[in-house]
């Protein structure tokens, strides 16, 4: 082989290489467009995802929080609700009053019974309350009803059949008659009682 034939072969595969490489750069350089194209809307897409994701964590986070108020609401009425029916179980007249004084310290166990705590440590709910209720006999209804200047406590009930002297003649219809009569009687009997 001469050299005019292994230039001109050479000459031709560096023109082969060149084609290749013109090729190659323009094949590179619109996946590179077609990529920085795509790429914004891709972005835009995982942005959105992401703040999706982050909204319904938040949501999801506030309707635990919330779950776990109404929880604890309803786990606090119910305890109130059972201690002041075991203090109106006791006898207590004055439930709010006692309520009060005594409902910081009723506690509720891990196993869900209400205990006390007191000095004695942990006590149960219906011992605690009536040790609270017979040291605060005060909170009980009196036990002699009256006293000085108090006036008897029969009385007798007032009834809405009062009369109308006004409407009382002769000659009135018998019904509304015989009922002036009946109250007229009540009253005199009521009288008659009192002295």
């Amino acid at each position: 082989m001469n050299e005019q034939e292994t230039v001109e072969k050479e000459g031709g595969q560096d023109s082969r290489d060149n084609l290749r490489d013109i090729i190659r750069g323009a094949i590179e350089e619109f996946v590179r467009s077609e990529q920085t194209r795509t790429e914004p809307a891709y972005k835009t897409e995982l942005i959105d995802e992401r703040r999706r994701r982050e909204q319904l964590e938040q949501r999801v986070d506030e309707l635990a929080a919330e779950n776990e108020r109404n929880r604890t609401a309803a786990e606090r009425a119910q305890r109130d609700s059972l201690l002041r029916a075991e203090l109106q179980r006791l006898g207590v007249s004055k439930v709010d009053l006692a309520f009060r004084a005594v409902k910081d310290d009723v506690q509720r166990t891990a196993d869900g019974r209400l205990v006390a705590r007191s000095a004695d440590g942990e006590v149960p709910l219906r011992d605690y309350l009536s040790q609270f209720v017979n040291e605060n006999p005060e909170l009980l209804p009196a036990r002699i009803a009256g006293g000085s200047g108090m006036e008897p406590m029969a009385r007798p009930a007032v009834t809405n059949n009062t009369i109308d002297l006004e409407r009382i003649r002769p000659g009135m219809n018998p019904d509304e008659l015989e009922r002036a009569r009946q109250e007229v009687a009540r009253l005199a009997s009521q009288t008659l009682k009192g002295l």
